[in-house]
């Protein structure tokens, strides 16, 4: 149910009151949200497998080495425990002997984490035997969760769109217009594009702060096909919310512009999902964004230069 004073058709889940609470966007400009859940059950809390999909690339690979490393370490350590004869094989003479018994244990656990064994050392006693018979199980269920979790990254379609940095206040036929523009960094094609852009903002409703929204009309709210930008555009006519305000108003009222886009990836099939917001101080006024369309006569063809999607230029009046 709806709470009063949130329009069904704008309303975001937030609710009347968390919306009119917040001092922080709701909204990053990344697309995630500001929100604080506590009271949940441990059990759903702790959810590596969604974690995992869900850090970046780098942060991904930094945790795999961390654990492949750790895990080697406790390995190694657990053969030294064994004793000193546990392990037959060479050692490096090279180091004092205690370091050098460590790393003959910590690389006979890599050889035996990777299934790789060279065989140049082996376990000599029962115990580690034991720890080798647990390391070969937890390398192998190691190595398959780990392939299933990057096969599950690289399946999983996302869309990589960049925004302009900043929205304008443009003029647009004989009045003016809200716009931010979008385009698709990767070289697949989006279709069916679909662009929803609702405006947020604090009201004083009988001296209580009321956050209002309001689903803001577009000058086209869909497209075929999304092969090069798309420039989101709001009219700003009479019977828009924004009529008659200005940057002040916009950012005394806490104004948030909140994009949210969706559309078919063709090399997946599936419907991917996009979002980010402007605040009041991330327009700018009396601006337009510089073409970003470039060609090649020679070959005949139109693209465009992504790098400019942030230019715009002053309008003089």
């Amino acid at each position: 149910m709806v709470e009063e004073g949130v329009s069904a058709a704008a309303d975001l889940g937030f609710g009347i009151r968390v919306a009119g609470n917040s001092r922080r966007r709701l909204l990053n400009r990344d697309g995630t949200f500001n929100v604080h859940r506590a009271g949940r059950d441990p059990g759903h809390r702790l959810s590596p497998y969604h974690a995992l999909l869900g850090l970046t690339w780098p942060r991904f690979l930094a945790l795999l080495v961390t654990f492949y490393a750790i895990a080697n370490l406790l390995f190694g350590f657990a053969y030294v425990a064994c004793g000193p004869s546990a392990l037959n094989g060479p050692t490096f003479t090279t180091v004092a002997p205690p370091v050098a018994l460590f790393l003959r244990a910590f690389f006979f656990s890599v050889e035996t984490f990777g299934t790789i064994g060279f065989g140049h050392v082996a376990p000599a006693s029962l115990s580690a035997n034991v720890v080798m018979t647990v390391e070969s199980l937890f390398g192998l269920l190691s190595a398959a969760l780990t392939a299933g979790i990057v096969f599950a990254r690289f399946s999983r379609p996302t869309a990589a769109m960049v925004y302009s940095r900043y929205a304008l206040i443009a003029p647009y036929q004989d009045g003016y217009a809200f716009m931010l523009r979008c385009a698709n960094e990767r070289s697949n094609q989006l279709i069916e594009a679909r662009a929803r852009l609702i405006y947020s903002r604090i009201e004083l409703r009988n001296g209580a702060r009321v956050r209002e929204f309001s689903v803001l009309p577009l000058e086209f709210e869909r497209v075929a096909f999304l092969a090069l930008s798309w420039t989101i555009v709001h009219p700003i006519t009479r019977s828009s919310p924004l009529y008659g305000r200005t940057a002040r108003d916009l950012i005394n009222n806490e104004a948030e512009f909140l994009v949210l886009l969706s559309a078919i990836d063709e090399t997946f099939s599936q419907t991917v999902h996009s979002r980010t917001s402007y605040r009041g101080d991330e327009i700018v006024w009396n601006a337009r964004f510089r073409p970003m369309f470039v060609e090649t006569p020679e070959e005949g063809i139109t693209g465009m230069n992504l790098s400019l999607i942030h230019d715009f230029e002053p309008v003089v009046s």
